[in-house]
C-alpha cells in the first residue's frame, strides 16, 4: 500500500476508527498523489517568470482557444472556461455551495462539515461513495421504492447487496420500524450502509417532522449499539417541497449525532436548479474531526483524479455565476411555484372518484414524480399500451407501480394525461373480459 494511503488510514485510526472500518478495501487504498497537479499548484503560486508545468496551451497570457467557440461564450473569461478545474472543483464554487447548504439547512448551524466536493452530477457522487464504502457482499439498506440506477452503482459495479424495506407503513407514513429491523440485523457484522432519498424517486415523498425524528432515533440507536453506519443522503430533488414535510436535509440533523455514524450528503444543481445537462453535483461529509474531513477529502480527490480527473470547468463557472446572481432566489422561487401548482393539480386529479376503481396512489408532497398503484392491470403492459395507442410515455416500476413525471407536463395538460391513463386501463380490462368470454 502507498505510504500516503497508509498515512491517511493512520489518521483515521487515530481520530475515529469507525470511519476506517466503514471504508471499502478500495477506499483504504485511496490517496491523492503528489504528482503533476500538486507541483503545478505550487508553481502557480511561485512561478512568477515562467510556469511550464501543466498540460494546457496558452497564447498572449490566456488559455489558447478557438475564437468561434469563445464568441458563443461572451461574458465568460477564458480563464474560467478552458483550463482544467481542480479535481475537487472550483474553490469559489465549493464555498458558495457550502453557504447555500447553511442557508437551506438551519440544523447545520454550528455543525462540522467538510467543504463540498464537486462531482460530475449526482450519479458520480453516488458512485464515489460506493467505491469508498462498499465491498462485495456489503449490504445497502434502502426503502423498496428506489431509483433503478442504484442497482448499477452499488450492486453491479461494487458487488453490494441491496436490502430493501417497505417505504410506507400501514398509515402511509415512513416505515420507521422496518428501517430499525433492517439495521439491527447488522449487530453481528458491525457495519451498515443506509441510503435515503428525499424527495423520493419514484414516489415524490418526503417525511414529516415526526417521521424524521423517528429515523434519527433509529440511526442513533444502531450507532450506539456498536454498528458503524454510513448514511448516504441522495438529495437530488432537494428544495422541491410543496406540502406537509420537513424542508431541510437530514444531513444537518445527523451531523455530529454519534461517533459511529458518518453522514454523507449528495446533491447538486442538476435538478434543484434545472441544469441537468451541465452535470454539476456535490458530495459533502460531516464529522466532528477536521482531520477526518481532510482524510475523506484526500481519498475522494484521489478517486476523482484516477477516474474523470476533474469535472467541466465551464459548467462550474456557469453554476457559480448563477448562485451569485441577484436573480437566483427570485427565479428559483418562480420555478418552485410552477412545480408546486403541478403537484397540487395532480393530487386533485388522482383523487377523482371515478379513478379510484382502477388505481390508488402513494403519498407524494415533493419532487418531480408521483406513483400510481394499479389495481387490476400490469404496469408494463399498460405502459406499452399507452405508448403505442395514445402516445403517452410513463415508467413502469414493477408490476403494479406506474411513475408519472408531472415535472415535464404543463399544468393545463395534466387532466388529459391522467384521463388517457384511465382510458388505457379501461381498454385493457375490456380486452381481458373479451378474451375470457
Amino acid at each position: 500500500m502507498n505510504e500516503l494511503a497508509k498515512k491517511l488510514n493512520d489518521d483515521l485510526l487515530k481520530y475515529n476508527p469507525t470511519i476506517y472500518q466503514l471504508l471499502s478495501n478500495l477506499g483504504k487504498k485511496l490517496y491523492y498523489p503528489k504528482g503533476i497537479l500538486s507541483q503545478s499548484a505550487e508553481a502557480s503560486k511561485k512561478a512568477t517568470r515562467f510556469n511550464a508545468t501543466i498540460g494546457i496551451a496558452t497564447e498572449n497570457d490566456v488559455p489558447m482557444h478557438f475564437d468561434h467557440i469563445q464568441e458563443t461564450l461572451q461574458g465568460y473569461s477564458p480563464d474560467d472556461v478552458y483550463p482544467y478545474a481542480p479535481p475537487p472543483g472550483k474553490f469559489d464554487l465549493r464555498l458558495e455551495w457550502k453557504r447555500k447548504l447553511l442557508r437551506d439547512n438551519p440544523s447545520l448551524k454550528e455543525k462540522h462539515m467538510g467543504l463540498p466536493i464537486t462531482t460530475n452530477a449526482l450519479t458520480h457522487g453516488l458512485s464515489i461513495t460506493a467505491d469508498l464504502f462498499v465491498d462485495e457482499n456489503d449490504v445497502i439498506i434502502l426503502p423498496d421504492k428506489y431509483w433503478g440506477n442504484y442497482q448499477s452503482i452499488f450492486h453491479i459495479r461494487r458487488g453490494g447487496e441491496l436490502k430493501s424495506f417497505p417505504l410506507f407503513d400501514k398509515l402511509n407514513k415512513f416505515n420507521i420500524l422496518a428501517l430499525r429491523e433492517r439495521l439491527m440485523e447488522h449487530q453481528d457484522t458491525g457495519k451498515a450502509i443506509v441510503l435515503l432519498n428525499f424527495p423520493n424517486n419514484p414516489t415524490g415523498y418526503t417525511p414529516g417532522e415526526e417521521e424524521v425524528q423517528g429515523i434519527i432515533s433509529v440511526l442513533k440507536e444502531a450507532a450506539a449499539a456498536g454498528i458503524n453506519v454510513a448514511v448516504i443522503l441522495d438529495d437530488a430533488y432537494f428544495g422541491l417541497f410543496y406540502e406537509n414535510s420537513v424542508k431541510e436535509s437530514l444531513f444537518g440533523r445527523l451531523a455530529g449525532l454519534h461517533p459511529n455514524l458518518l453522514p454523507i450528503k449528495i446533491d447538486g444543481a442538476t435538478k434543484e436548479n434545472y441544469v441537468w445537462g451541465l452535470r454539476v453535483g456535490f458530495l459533502t461529509f460531516a464529522s466532528e474531526s477536521p482531520e477526518i474531513l481532510d482524510v475523506l477529502e484526500q481519498k475522494t480527490k484521489g478517486l476523482i483524479r484516477g477516474t474523470i480527473s476533474s469535472s467541466s470547468h465551464l459548467s462550474q463557472t456557469i453554476i457559480l455565476h448563477s448562485l451569485q446572481s441577484t436573480r437566483f432566489e427570485i427565479e428559483k422561487h418562480e420555478k418552485h411555484e410552477v412545480m408546486k401548482r403541478r403537484a397540487l393539480k395532480v393530487k386533485e386529479i388522482v383523487r377523482n372518484k371515478k379513478y379510484q376503481t382502477v388505481w390508488s396512489f402513494y403519498p407524494f408532497n415533493s419532487g418531480y414524480f408521483m406513483c400510481l398503484k394499479l389495481r387490476d392491470v400490469d404496469a408494463e403492459e399498460l405502459r406499452l399500451y399507452l405508448l403505442n395507442q395514445y402516445g403517452v410515455g410513463t415508467i413502469a416500476i414493477n408490476s403494479t407501480d406506474l411513475r408519472i413525471a408531472f415535472s415535464c407536463v404543463e399544468e393545463e395538460d395534466l387532466e388529459e394525461l391522467f384521463e388517457l391513463i384511465y382510458i388505457g386501463i379501461k381498454d385493457l380490462l375490456t380486452k381481458e373480459v373479451e378474451n375470457n368470454g
